[in-house]
């Protein structure tokens, strides 16, 4: 989220990170209940604390892509 700027459609957070849509929406609710970032608009993340992304990106210079695994049984 950070890489993108201040605030985007949640879908483009999604793209960014190479998933789904509805595989952010957990993360993103529980961020919103942390009240870490709000929903200014239907579909769109932002982060509450003005120049939080700045900052991330200052702590973590390069975007490192999910890579999802599969469970074991």
């Amino acid at each position: 989220m950070a890489e993108l700027g201040p605030g985007h459609p949640t879908g483009r957070i999604a793209e960014t990170l190479g998933v789904g849509t509805p595989a952010v929406a957990t993360v993103r609710q529980r961020l919103i209940k942390k009240g870490m970032v709000w929903s200014p608009r239907h579909g769109e993340t932002a982060f509450t604390v003005p120049l939080f992304d700045a900052f991330m990106r200052r702590q973590m210079p390069a975007l490192v892509p999910h890579v999802p695994q599969r469970r074991s049984h």
